[in-house]
């Protein structure tokens, strides 16, 4: 497979970066050299892989997989850095060789597209949660990820951010081939796909979604609890993300977009998903 490295357009207001271009998609420099391995990583049966793109709620959801899979208690979960229990598979810490020798059963998480994930996922071999997120409110929070990051030292404006977004110029390249790719993926056995919105919409129907899909056995009292144990997650995590624009609510999109670029925006996406029938809430 082709290998290239794609420098970044940039001028002076905005930030210079070297992506690594893997098959015409761009993904973080870390990525270099890995690519095949990754492929080949061997999968265990009973692993549940977190497949997001960035920003779109891989944190609050890996909380409530962690809870619902585990059987956790919510306090103790507070005190834990659950990062350090859900590796993600492509970054340079721990590394591919730790997560290979963790134990049983295994959460790991991920952002690469579905094509670049290992092969045995692809054959089914252990269970996929994908979450997707509105694509409005995603390059929202996508660009003030990139505003505090010193390494990527992003200073251009959110008109520029968001045209880098609706021309594949990210890492992790599309996400409208991101989300898409999985979603017609979404009817696998091993695929649970969830939307972000209807975490904050129906937050009970998707605990028992995830606790089906698991294969968890929860009984009425049990379930209720872990609801709302998770509401509490939820309202925890938003409010902690409440600065500077409340990154986790959903429309958060209508307090930066303008009407001209609202209008380029949803003239990209019907362009790119008009066809799709994958459907999102913008705003309750």
């Amino acid at each position: 497979m082709a290998e290239s490295e794609a420098e970044t357009p940039s001028t002076p207001v905005e930030f210079e970066s070297k992506y690594f271009e893997y098959n015409g998609i761009r993904l973080p420099p870390f990525c270099r050299g890995k690519m095949e391995e990754i492929a080949d990583f061997p999968v265990r049966e009973n692993d549940i892989w977190i497949v997001t793109y960035p920003k779109s709620g891989t944190s609050l959801l890996q909380e409530i997989v962690y809870l619902v899979s585990q059987g956790a208690d919510p306090d103790e979960i507070g005190l834990m850095n659950i990062d350090e229990q859900l590796p993600v598979l492509e970054y340079p810490q721990p590394g591919l060789d730790i997560i290979k020798e963790l134990t049983s059963p295994r959460l790991i998480k991920s952002h690469l597209p579905y094509q670049f994930l290992p092969t045995d996922l692809h054959n089914g071999e252990s269970k996929v949660i994908y979450m997707a997120r509105n694509p409005k409110d995603l390059v929202v929070s996508y660009y003030q990820f990139h505003r505090s990051l010193r390494t990527m030292s992003y200073r251009g404006t959110f008109q520029e951010f968001c045209r880098r977004f609706m021309n594949d110029k990210l890492g992790y390249g599309s996400w409208f081939d991101h989300v898409q790719e999985f979603w017609d993926h979404h009817m696998d056995s091993n695929v649970l796909f969830l939307k972000y919105e209807d975490m904050h919409k129906d937050l009970g129907t998707m605990v028992e979604q995830l606790v089906r899909f698991l294969g968890v056995s929860y009984d009425k009292a049990q379930l209720e609890s872990t609801v709302e144990h998770c509401h509490q997650l939820i309202d925890q995590c938003c409010n902690a993300e409440a600065l500077p624009i409340g990154r986790g609510r959903v429309g958060l999109w209508k307090d930066i977009f303008t009407v001209s670029m609202n209008d380029k925006f949803d003239l990209v996406y019907k362009q790119r998903m008009g066809k799709s029938d994958l459907i999102f809430d913008f705003s309750f």
